[in-house]
């Protein structure tokens, strides 16, 4: 099965996205929907995210569990992400807590406007 890439070889970003962020960890959670093809729902600048989106080989994808990673602590923010994108289920938890994390947090943090 492909990974939603199109004749050219660049991915498409066919997504509907629920986007939750827990700025401290904890408090007041902020709520957004990304929907790409086309872009729309409630997150600031969707046009943009889904074309960052689209450039990202797999931007949903965990920590492989065989990864050394940093001990460095980059902030109490939390970060879900549900739906689906390319076709394909997206259930995914984002944190800052090790320099891994902090690398996949700020890979896809146009989509947590404000942390």
């Amino acid at each position: 099965m492909g990974r939603g890439t199109s004749g050219t070889g660049k991915a498409t970003s066919q997504a509907n996205l629920e986007v939750s962020v827990t700025p401290a960890g904890e408090g007041p959670t902020k709520l957004w929907t990304l929907r790409c093809t086309p872009p729309g729902g409630t997150l600031p600048h969707a046009e943009d995210a889904c074309t960052r989106l689209a450039r990202l080989d797999d931007p949903f994808a965990p920590v492989p569990k065989d990864v050394a990673c940093t001990a460095i602590y980059g902030g109490p923010q939390t970060a879900e992400v549900h739906g689906t994108f390319r076709a394909t289920k997206v259930d995914a938890t984002f944190s800052r807590g090790d320099g891994c994390e902090i690398a996949r947090w700020d890979a896809v943090g146009f989509l947590f406007p404000g942390t």
